[in-house]
């Protein structure tokens, strides 16, 4: 995706080839770089609330044209330019922040997507917004896995329908067990938080932190304190 700012574009290349990367081990990004079907935004300091508004238009419109499209695999990507000094506690902290923030303006728009959870601790939870489930991957420079070093804080938004119509077709498994293998010869361990969805919440996903049994996801969703028409 083409960005008119020079400086976004160069970032927005460096990102699509990190996905061509041959050691990237996930397939369904490498299918949406094939298919020209990851959208990318670029946007400031992670920990600013200034862009949340386009942030979320972006994401609005995305969730828009991936409902017109009869094809699979599209994701969206939110690239920040800072902080360049990033660890994972803080890329975490700064995660929930972006993802709180524009869930709060998402719910006075529109209700939760009703075929996921909203509560985060379920396992049965995903991300939503205009009434349409995500399943997020971070990446950072300083990401304890390998496959999420990339030079930028970033968040990517997979729909979580995606997954559930690879199900149907019988192809996620396969698709699954292709992409674990693959982290294993590029990274060495499978990430210790991957579970299968519907076993654990997949909040223990989103930043690629590794988190101990005690932490508490700090989402709060306020969807329930709104009425809405259902969006079309």
């Amino acid at each position: 995706m083409l960005s008119t700012n020079p400086e976004n574009s160069i970032i927005i290349d460096e990102y699509l080839s990190f996905i061509k990367n041959d050691n990237f081990p996930c397939i369904a990004a490498k299918a949406a770089l094939a298919r020209q079907q990851i959208k990318c935004k670029v946007a400031d300091h992670m920990a600013c609330p200034k862009d949340d508004m386009a942030i979320l238009d972006f994401l609005y419109n995305f969730v828009d044209n991936y409902r017109s499209s009869k094809d699979l695999y599209h994701s969206a990507t939110i690239i920040f330019k800072g902080p360049q000094e990033v660890n994972e506690e803080m890329f975490d902290n700064f995660l929930w922040m972006r993802l709180q923030a524009i869930s709060n303006l998402d719910a006075k728009n529109y209700p939760y997507d009703n075929r996921v959870d909203h509560d985060p601790h379920s396992p049965n939870f995903s991300f939503s917004l205009k009434e349409e489930a995500f399943f997020i991957i971070g990446l950072h420079p300083q990401s304890g896995r390998l496959t999420r070093q990339f030079n930028y804080p970033t968040l990517t938004f997979n729909a979580h329908a995606q997954f559930e119509q690879l199900r149907a077709m019988h192809k996620f498994d396969k698709m699954q067990e292709a992409v674990r293998k693959r982290d294993m010869a590029y990274s060495g361990t499978i990430n210790p938080m991957l579970e299968n969805y519907g076993t654990a919440s997949e909040v223990y996903q989103y930043s690629g932190r590794k988190y101990d049994e005690t932490w508490k996801c700090p989402l709060h969703i306020k969807h329930g304190k709104y009425n809405h028409n259902s969006a079309a």
